[in-house]
C-alpha cells in the first residue's frame, strides 16, 4: 500500500480540527467525511473532492469527537460542553441530545450493529452505553484501577478515560486512559475483563482490526503504537518512529496497514506484515489529531481514501491502492 496526496483544504474550519470519521455510503449518496472542530461546528465533506456539503451547529464549546452510525443515516458529536448531539446526516435534524456532567464526554463510537453508542466518560472513569433505539442510558461500565501503583499515579487519583473502540464482532469494548492503561470489557455481560499494560502515557486513540476481532491497535503520548492480542492480554508488536505524541490511529479496511497522526505534524503509514512505518506524509503544519480510512462500499468506488485533520485547521485527503 502506498499513499498519494490527493487534496488539502486549508482553513476547513475556523479553529483546530480535532476529530474526523467517515459516514458510510447509502443507496442515495456516496460516503461523506465528518469533521469536528474547536470552532464548535461539525462539517460534512464530499468523499473525493472535499467540497463542503454542510455545517452543523448546536454545540457551545469545541467538538472533541465525531462518530457515524454503520447505516450512514445518523451521526453523533461529543463536545466540551458535556453534550452529545445525535443528528440525521442528510437533514441535520437533531435526533437526540445526551447530557453528561462536565468532563465526562470524550470519544464516542457506535457498535458495528448500530444498536449501541459508547461514550468514553472522561473524569467519571467509565464508559457509558446508550441504546440507539430509545437513546436511554443502558449501562455504565466502571474502570477498575490496575493492581499496584503506576509511576504516574498520584495517590487516590481516578482514571480519566479518553478513547473507546469496539471489536469488529461487537462483543468487546476497549478504552484507553490518561495513565496509559487499556481496559477490555465483555459487552454482553457488562463485565470488566482485564487491563492491557505497556503504555505509560495517555492512550488517546485505539482501534480493533476489522479482520481479526482479537487484534487491537493503540496510540499513545509515549510515541509508540502497540498491537495487542486483546483476548490473550499479550503485546504482540510495538512500533516506533514518531518524534512526539501519537494522537490518532486507524486501520485500513483490509486490516493490512494502519495510519497514525502525531503532534510531530506527520501522518505515517505502517505495514503490519513488516511492523514498520513505510511512508511519512508531511502535509500538515501542526499536530495531527485525526486519521480515518474510508470504509468500503458505494457505487463507483475503486480506490481507497485516507483523511487527516490537524490543529492547523486543514484537512488532507490521500488515496491508496
Amino acid at each position: 500500500m502506498k499513499l498519494a496526496g490527493l487534496k488539502s483544504v486549508e482553513n476547513a474550519h475556523d479553529d483546530s480540527v480535532w476529530a474526523a470519521t467517515w459516514v458510510p455510503a447509502t443507496e442515495t449518496r456516496s460516503a461523506l467525511l465528518l469533521t469536528g472542530s474547536l470552532d464548535e461546528t461539525v462539517r460534512l465533506w464530499s468523499s473525493d473532492e472535499l467540497v463542503l456539503e454542510r455545517t452543523n451547529t448546536g454545540h457551545c464549546l469545541g467538538v472533541a469527537s465525531v462518530a457515524a452510525h454503520p447505516s450512514g443515516l445518523i451521526a453523533a458529536s461529543a463536545s466540551l460542553d458535556s453534550f452529545v448531539r445525535v443528528f440525521d446526516v442528510d437533514t441535520n435534524a437533531t435526533i437526540a441530545t445526551l447530557e453528561a456532567p462536565p468532563s465526562e464526554v470524550w470519544q464516542l463510537r457506535f457498535n458495528p450493529q448500530g444498536s449501541t453508542l459508547a461514550v468514553a466518560g472522561g473524569g467519571s472513569a467509565s464508559i457509558k452505553l446508550w441504546d440507539t433505539a430509545t437513546w436511554d442510558l443502558i449501562a455504565t461500565l466502571p474502570i477498575p484501577r490496575p493492581e499496584g501503583p503506576k509511576p504516574s499515579d498520584k495517590s487516590g487519583s481516578k482514571k480519566f478515560v479518553l478513547s473507546v473502540a469496539w471489536s469488529s464482532d461487537g462483543k468487546r469494548l476497549a478504552c484507553g486512559s490518561m495513565d496509559g492503561t487499556i481496559s477490555i470489557f465483555d459487552v454482553a455481560r457488562a463485565k470488566f475483563l482485564h487491563h492491557l499494560e505497556g503504555h505509560f502515557m495517555p492512550v488517546r486513540s485505539l482501534v480493533y482490526s476489522p479482520i481479526e476481532p482479537r487484534l487491537l491497535f493503540t496510540a499513545s503520548d509515549d510515541m509508540h503504537v502497540h498491537m495487542y492480542d486483546a483476548e490473550g492480554k499479550s503485546l504482540v508488536g510495538a512500533m516506533s518512529g514518531h518524534e512526539s505524541w501519537v494522537l490518532s490511529v486507524d486501520v485500513s479496511p483490509d486490516g493490512a496497514a494502519i495510519a497514525t497522526g502525531s503532534s510531530d505534524r506527520t501522518v505515517r503509514l505502517w505495514d503490519l506484515s513488516m511492523r514498520a512505518a513505510v511512508q511519512t506524509m508531511s502535509n500538515h503544519t501542526d499536530q495531527v489529531w485525526g486519521v480515518a480510512f474510508r470504509p468500503p462500499g458505494g457505487s463507483g468506488v475503486r480506490t481507497g481514501r485516507l483523511a487527516s485533520v490537524s490543529d492547523d485547521k486543514s484537512i488532507s485527503l490521500y488515496d491508496y491502492s
